[in-house]
C-alpha cells in the first residue's frame, strides 16, 4: 500500500472513531432531509411555512403635505362636527377702527375668521399674492422701526392682507423680524415672506402717515390699487422730517430746563440745564454720524449735564445742583420703548418684549455709565453734592403745571409729531401732572400709585383721541407721560453709589425701576380700559389667553 493511501482514513472508522468525529455528528441510522427551500440557520422571527401573508400595497408617490390623501372621496366624507351650542357668529362692527377689528380676527382660529368683506382687485384675477406680501411687510416694517407696539403692527399687516383679498394670513413680529404666511386653501401650499428690520428712527409723522395709509386700505367706500398703495407708501419713505436739527437740540435744551423746574430749580437752573443738554444732544449726534452705537450716544449725552451740575458745585453757587443734573437726564430717558416693552408682554408678545427692555436696559446702563464718571471725579475733586437734597421739593403747582406742560410739547418736537398732534399731547401731558400733584402732594399717596393712576388717563385720554380720529395712540401717549419719568430718583440713587452709599443708592435705582413699570402698566392699563367699557367703536369681544396656573 502507497504511503498516500496510509494517509487516507477509511470511512467506517472516520464514522466511528471518537477522536476524530465531532461530538455534533449525526447519528448512524438517523434520516437528515436534503436542504433545500429554507435555510437552516434562519431567524427566529422568520414566517413559518405554510403561512400567508400579505403583501404590503405599493407606496403612493411622495407629494405635498397638504395634497389629498388617495383613500379620500368627498361623497364618503364624515359630516362635519358642529358643537352643540352651535358655531359661534361673529359680529364686527364695521363703523368700528380697523385696528379692533383686526385684533378680533387675529385672535380667532383660521376656520372662524368671517370671510372679507371687500376685495379690491385691480384686474380680473386681482393682484399677485407675492406682491401683497411684499407690501405688507413694508408696511409693517415701517411701523415696527417707528415704536409701534406688536399686536398693532399685526393688526395692521392683516388688515392689508384682508383688503386685497387674502384672508387666511397669519402674520408673525419679533423685534427684528417679520414674516407673513398665506396659504389658498387646505390643499394649497402656503405662500410664506418675510423681511428683517435693521434700522430704527423715531418719527411719528411717518407713523401716522402709514396709519392713514391702512385706514384708507380698509376702507370699503375707498378703492386704494396696489400701484397707488406702492406709491403712497414711496411718498412717505422720501418725506424729510418735520423739524430740522436745531429745533430738535432747542427742543432737548428746552425739555430739560422744563424737568428742573418741576424738581424744583429756578431760572438759573432752567438755563444751566438747557445748555447742558444742548450740548449734550450735540455730542451724540456727533457720535452718531462716526457710526458709533446707540449705547455710546448715550453715554456721551448724559456727560455735559452732569459735568454742568457738578462744575456748580466746585463754584459753590448757591443753586440746585441736583435739578441740572435731573432735567438733563429727563432729555435721556428711554420711556418710548419702556411703555413698548411692558405693553407687548401685556398683550402676549413675550420674545419682543423681552427685547424691547433689554434695549431700555443698555440705554439706562449707557446713561448710568456716562453720568457715574462725571459724579465719581467730580466727588474725588471736592464737589459736594448732597443726595437728600431731593427730599425737599417745593411745591408750585401753576410753574409745575406749566413746566409739565412745556416738557410735553417739547417732547413732541423731539418725537418729530405732526403740528396737530402738539396741542393735544401739551393738554394731557398737563392733565398727567395735575392728577399725580393732586394725589402726590395733597393726597399724601406713594409715588408709584399716584404715577400709576396719571399714566392711567394718560393712556385712556391718548386712546380715546386716537379712536376718533382712526390713528395710532403712541403720538397722543408717549410725550405726555414725559413728566412722570423717574428722573429724579434715577440721579440720586446714582449719585449715591458714586459716595459709596451703594445699599441707598440701589433703594433709590429699585424706585425708579418701580415709576418706570407703574408708568408703562398705567398707560397699556389706561388704553385696555377705553376698549373694554367705553363705546368708541367696540369691535365685539377681543380673545385673550387663559390662564396657564404655572404649568
Amino acid at each position: 500500500m502507497s504511503e498516500a493511501e496510509d494517509r487516507k482514513p477509511r470511512s467506517d472508522e472516520a464514522r466511528y472513531d471518537p477522536e476524530i468525529t465531532s461530538e455534533f455528528a449525526v447519528p448512524q441510522g438517523l434520516d437528515v432531509p436534503k436542504p433545500g427551500g429554507e435555510t437552516e440557520t434562519t431567524s427566529e422571527f422568520a414566517v413559518p411555512r405554510g403561512f400567508e401573508v400579505a403583501q404590503a400595497p405599493s407606496p403612493e408617490p411622495e407629494g405635498s403635505a397638504f395634497s389629498t390623501p388617495a383613500t379620500y372621496q368627498a361623497r364618503t366624507a364624515p359630516p362635519a362636527f358642529t358643537p352643540a351650542t352651535g358655531v359661534p357668529l361673529v359680529s364686527l362692527v364695521k363703523d368700528a377702527p380697523w385696528q379692533d377689528r383686526m385684533r378680533t380676527m387675529l385672535r380667532m382660529p383660521v376656520a372662524e375668521r368671517p370671510a372679507p368683506e371687500l376685495v379690491q382687485r385691480t384686474e380680473d384675477e386681482g393682484p399677485a399674492v407675492p406682491r401683497v406680501l411684499d407690501l405688507t411687510l413694508r408696511i409693517g416694517e415701517l411701523l415696527l422701526a417707528g415704536g409701534e407696539g406688536a399686536e398693532d403692527v399685526e393688526a395692521a399687516m392683516f388688515a392689508v392682507c384682508r383688503s386685497y383679498g387674502l384672508d387666511r394670513c397669519e402674520p408673525n413680529v419679533t423685534f427684528t423680524l417679520l414674516s407673513i404666511s398665506h396659504q389658498p386653501s387646505l390643499v394649497e401650499d402656503p405662500v410664506t415672506s418675510s423681511r428683517t428690520v435693521r434700522r430704527r428712527g423715531t418719527d411719528y409723522t411717518r407713523l401716522a402717515a402709514v396709519f392713514r395709509l391702512v385706514d384708507d386700505l380698509t376702507d370699503p367706500e375707498t378703492h386704494v390699487s396696489l400701484e397707488e398703495a406702492y406709491r403712497r407708501l414711496a411718498e412717505i419713505r422720501r418725506n424729510r422730517h418735520p423739524y430740522p436739527g436745531w429745533a430738535l437740540t432747542l427742543a432737548s435744551g428746552l425739555l430739560a430746563g422744563a424737568a428742573s423746574l418741576l424738581v424744583g430749580g429756578d431760572l438759573i437752573v432752567f438755563v444751566a440745564a438747557a445748555l447742558g443738554a444742548m450740548l449734550g444732544d450735540r455730542l451724540a449726534w456727533l457720535c452718531a454720524g462716526r457710526g458709533l452705537p446707540e449705547f455710546y450716544q448715550f453715554t456721551v449725552a448724559a456727560m455735559p449735564p452732569a459735568a454742568v451740575g457738578v462744575a456748580f458745585a466746585l463754584a459753590h453757587v448757591d443753586v440746585k445742583a441736583s435739578a441740572v443734573v435731573t432735567g438733563g437726564l429727563f432729555a435721556l430717558l428711554p420711556g418710548r420703548a419702556l411703555v413698548a416693552g411692558v405693553q407687548d408682554g401685556l398683550t402676549g408678545f413675550y420674545i419682543t418684549a423681552s427685547a424691547r427692555l433689554l434695549e431700555v436696559m443698555y440705554f439706562f446702563v449707557g446713561i448710568v455709565t456716562g453720568v457715574l464718571l462725571v459724579l465719581y471725579f467730580g466727588v474725588k475733586v471736592g464737589g459736594k453734592l448732597n443726595p437728600d437734597a431731593g427730599l425737599a421739593l417745593s411745591e408750585r403747582p401753576l410753574l409745575q403745571i406749566a413746566a409739565s406742560m412745556l416738557l410735553s410739547l417739547t417732547f413732541a418736537v423731539l418725537l418729530q409729531q405732526e403740528r396737530s398732534t402738539v396741542l393735544w399731547v401739551t393738554l394731557n401731558g398737563g392733565v398727567a401732572w395735575s392728577v399725580y400733584g393732586a394725589m402726590h402732594y395733597a393726597g399724601g399717596i406713594s409715588p408709584v400709585a399716584s404715577t400709576a393712576a396719571a399714566a392711567g388717563l394718560v393712556g385712556l385720554f391718548g386712546q380715546l383721541l386716537s379712536r376718533y380720529r382712526f390713528a395710532s395712540a403712541l403720538p397722543y401717549t408717549t410725550a405726555a407721560i414725559g413728566p412722570l419719568l423717574p428722573g429724579s430718583a434715577t440721579y440720586f440713587g446714582l449719585l449715591s453709589m458714586a459716595q459709596n452709599e451703594v445699599d441707598k443708592g440701589l433703594v433709590s435705582l429699585a424706585n425708579a425701576a418701580s415709576l418706570a413699570m407703574a408708568i408703562a402698566i398705567g398707560v397699556n392699563l389706561g388704553s385696555e380700559i377705553s376698549r373694554l367699557f367705553l363705546r368708541v367703536g367696540s369691535a365685539g369681544k377681543r380673545r385673550a389667553a387663559k390662564r396657564t396656573r404655572g404649568f
